[in-house]
């Protein structure tokens, strides 16, 4: 008889007001087409929501939802140790400043 072998998995909960981003990857190319080289630093301040705490979550304040492309202010994030990459802050609600949505061609403009 074999015996089942489970694996834990480990999640990242926010706690409080914050959020779980993954910080998307540095630009090494200007819109323009110039090559960077590897000592110049763009700050990356955009990201995707991996998880909400549940206060932000019930919080109709904020509306945001799990993979919404973010802008945030960086500065207050916490970097996670949880990838090799290390892509994954927590950053407090109040520093995502902006969420990246599409225009609905249904929706009638305001003239």
């Amino acid at each position: 008889m074999k015996k089942e072998s489970r694996v834990a998995l480990e999640v990242i909960e926010p706690i409080g007001d914050r959020v779980l981003i993954r910080k998307d990857d540095e630009r090494r190319t200007t819109k323009g087409g110039i090559h960077l080289p590897d000592d110049a630093k763009i700050p990356v301040i955009s990201g995707r929501i991996v998880a909400l705490s549940i206060q932000v979550e019930n919080d109709p304040d904020y509306p945001l939802s799990r993979y919404d492309k973010v802008l945030i202010d960086p500065r207050n994030g916490i970097p996670v140790d949880f990838e090799q990459d290390n892509k994954l802050h927590i950053i407090p609600v109040e520093d995502v400043v902006a969420v990246f949505r599409k225009d609905s061609p249904d929706e009638e403009s305001l003239d």
